[in-house]
């Protein structure tokens, strides 16, 4: 996927997350989501983050936490999640033409996106549609990634069938099901096993413990 169509997906997806946010009542802002002892208002700080990132923001904020990611990523999302939750449905809104990004690949913000808005929305029950080109590039991204969600080595050796796309990868024992369920389970959240079938399900929820 080229960049301008990366972009593309991201920013409509943006937008559809800030949709969904302007639904939330304040009992679901304060429910667990998927991420963690993350709330899905950290949660949705953390994609309202991930969407306002710089290359030089993220080098500082990483030195400035000892360059240990995930307690960066934790720091920033929990600082930012203290704002009242119009303005992050503001913020994000207002990242769906911008292009500035953390030092990664373009597509890394359409799976950052796409991913934590599934962390929100499952765990509340909320059906989220996902455009299958995005969801189709997140596998993409994720199948080969090993940092910071250990995807290439938890999916290593089995075959993953989407069965609601034309989206296939990998040989050996099948898992096969809803692609955001692939997506979440190999990204390492139980809960996207639920809804997988497949001679591989007991390898990919084993490597899950």
């Amino acid at each position: 996927m080229d960049d301008a169509m990366a972009w593309k997906l991201t920013h409509e997806a943006r937008a559809s997350t800030a949709e969904v946010f302007g639904t939330l009542s304040a009992h679901q802002w304060a429910a667990p989501s998927l991420c963690g002892d993350w709330t899905v208002k950290i949660a949705a700080a953390h994609i309202v983050a991930g969407a306002e990132q710089t290359t030089g923001s993220f080098l500082k904020g990483l030195v400035s936490s000892g360059l240990r990611f995930n307690t960066f990523m934790d720091r920033q999302a929990r600082a930012i999640a203290q704002v009242d939750t119009s303005e992050l449905i503001e913020r994000l809104a207002a990242r769906t033409t911008t292009t500035n990004k953390a030092p990664a690949p373009v597509v890394t913000m359409l799976g950052e996106v796409v991913t934590h808005t599934e962390d929100i929305t499952r765990p509340l029950g909320l059906a989220h549609t996902v455009d299958p080109d995005a969801l189709a590039a997140c596998l993409d991204l994720y199948k080969l990634a090993n940092f910071p969600v250990g995807a290439k080595r938890r999916v290593a050796g089995l075959s993953l069938v989407a069965s609601d796309l034309a989206w296939h990868s990998g040989e050996g024992p099948t898992v096969e099901g809803p692609g955001l369920s692939l997506l979440l389970a190999i990204t390492g959240r139980r809960a996207g096993l639920e809804g997988l079938g497949g001679d591989g399900v007991a390898t990919l929820a084993a490597r899950l413990s």
